[in-house]
């Protein structure tokens, strides 16, 4: 078994995603997209890491990982949702938010800087068809693009097929009955119907699970996770719920969940070695603490703020006045890196949400 101590998350996420195209490579051995794909992308996580460690040694910490919320609107009204709640999320495409240009533009700092994996979220990402194809010019990058699936359509699945550092992360709940309870009627069976037909084109894709009190048993059982590996997912993010209010507390889960989750991604790991298992904000135990506000990613929201998290909304730079590597060093994230926050100890789940207050006041 992995040890808290000898996890590194980072390498984990390099190797495992070389692991994944060389297994989907061996199942389709004229598949020569993804050998290309996989040759390109290897050498340039080298080129990354020698970028990255160059940074280091001048004493500037550059992230693997930037969480992009390319849109702020969305076509679903998911219960519970947190970007709902915080005002970060409508039906209407807000005015104001970053142009197509203005992310090719923050895709080729992040480049140049090593940044290695851009998440693309929202809202619901696939809105936002312009930036998705901007994103094809950086093969350099790989990007996961978390999506509730309803707009997965032909014209998206051929974007997919010939651009392989595209990589989708369809949200799903457990079964039929929890999925479309929180999300919506048959957006369950969509589902599975999108990850039949990304299957059949050989297309790598993932899931996001997002766990709730009670709901964690069915997730992590052998049932649900051969179900997932059947159907052709290659990445599972396990996502702990952060409450939205005092209300929704009740809904966060347990410390006896959290600690489940710790032992058994450990062991899932291990027994489906062509997956990646990752749990956030859990796998800080294995990261020295959380990884928030440039340790191991920072966010950008739709208008260009940069925020330690999308779980902690706020913000004292914008990317349109400033460029990335001066967004590391902001004030609010030297001093959420410098003032041990990031490193506390707390009840589980998320550590800048239990002190909002405390980041409230770094910001003021």
């Amino acid at each position: 078994m992995m040890g808290e101590t000898s996890f590194n998350i980072q390498e984990y996420l390099a190797e495992g995603v070389e692991g994944i195209l060389k297994s989907s490579l061996r199942a389709t051995l004229k598949n020569h997209k993804e050998t290309l794909f996989l040759a390109k992308f290897s050498k340039h996580a080298r080129k990354a890491t020698r970028i990255r460690q160059k940074y280091s040694e001048d004493g500037q910490n550059i992230p693997v990982f930037l969480i992009a919320s390319i849109t702020s609107s969305c076509n679903l009204h998911c219960t519970g949702c947190y970007s709902r709640a915080n005002d970060a999320c409508s039906d209407d495409e807000p005015l104001n938010q970053l142009s197509g240009d203005d992310w090719q533009d923050i895709f080729r700092q992040a480049r140049d800087i090593g940044i290695s994996f851009i998440v693309l979220a929202g809202g619901e990402p696939m809105i936002r068809q312009d930036v998705i194809k901007k994103a094809t010019e950086f093969p350099e990058i790989l990007f996961p693009i978390f999506t509730n699936g309803t707009m997965l359509n032909d014209e998206y699945l051929k974007l997919f097929d010939d651009n392989r550092n595209l990589v989708p992360i369809l949200s799903i709940e457990g079964d039929e009955k929890t999925t479309d309870a929180r999300r919506g009627d048959g957006v369950y069976r969509q589902l599975l119907s999108s990850m039949e037909e990304m299957k059949k084109k050989n297309i790598i894709f993932g899931a996001s699970l997002t766990f709730t009190r009670g709901n964690l048993q069915t997730l992590l059982s052998n049932e649900f996770i051969n179900n997932l590996h059947d159907l052709g997912c290659k990445v599972v993010f396990f996502i702990e719920y952060v409450p939205i209010n005092e209300l929704t507390i009740d809904l966060a889960p347990s410390d006896e969940e959290r600690d489940l989750l710790f032992r058994q991604i450990n062991r899932l790991r291990e027994e489906y070695s062509d997956m990646l298992f990752m749990s956030f904000p859990g796998d800080e135990k294995t990261s020295g603490g959380c990884l928030a506000a440039g340790r191991g990613f920072f966010h950008i929201n739709s208008h260009g703020g940069a925020e330690p998290c999308p779980a902690s909304p706020y913000s004292d730079i914008n990317v349109k006045d400033t460029s990335l590597l001066e967004t590391l060093n902001s004030r609010l994230f030297k001093s959420l890196r410098e003032n041990g926050i990031l490193m506390e100890d707390h009840d589980g789940g998320c550590v800048l949400f239990e002190h909002k207050e405390d980041v409230e006041n770094l910001l003021n």
